[in-house]
């Protein structure tokens, strides 16, 4: 999957893909993040890094994980991640790609990301600032809703597999 707004450099898809074909991962991210000076000499907004770097290091917490970006428009994931993740019962917002990440966390996927090169320009990212909060407050709700249904409060069908 790549988002088509021409931030995101294919040419790194070859690797994350041969991490699903040789069973290293089920789920493969595409890391633009490197370091904070190359993130931000590409063209990255200062609030959309920190927003980035924050929600990353608290995903990676409660979820277990140590991905180096959560955050990113460039994926590749196996069949059988698309076959047990309830994915059609997602938003159809920016935050699908936040409950496909939390789901595949949940249900025990190996995810792994790969450094890759990005770019910002006028006419790469859609999402400004106010979609960027509801994007990043929607991650929040999707944390707490798993928290509910692993707590046994409420049972959330995007955490009830489909087989």
């Amino acid at each position: 999957m790549i988002h088509p707004d021409y931030q995101y450099d294919p040419r790194a898809v070859p690797q994350m893909a041969a991490f699903i074909e040789n069973d290293i991962c089920d789920f493969v991210l595409g890391n633009r993040i490197r370091t904070r000076k190359e993130a931000l000499a590409s063209g990255m907004p200062v609030y959309k890094y920190f927003a980035n770097r924050a929600l990353t290091m608290l995903e990676n917490f409660l979820l277990g994980q140590n991905l180096g970006e959560w955050h990113s428009g460039l994926r590749a994931y196996s069949r059988k991640v698309l076959e047990k993740i309830p994915w059609q019962k997602n938003s159809d917002d920016f935050v699908f790609d936040q409950q496909m990440l939390v789901q595949a966390a949940y249900f025990g996927f190996r995810m792994g990301d790969v450094p890759v090169p990005s770019k910002y320009f006028s006419e790469a990212s859609s999402i400004n600032l106010s979609r960027s909060t509801k994007y990043g407050i929607e991650t929040l709700i999707t944390l707490f809703k798993l928290f509910l249904h692993k707590t046994g409060i409420y049972k959330c069908k995007i955490f009830i597999s489909q087989n």
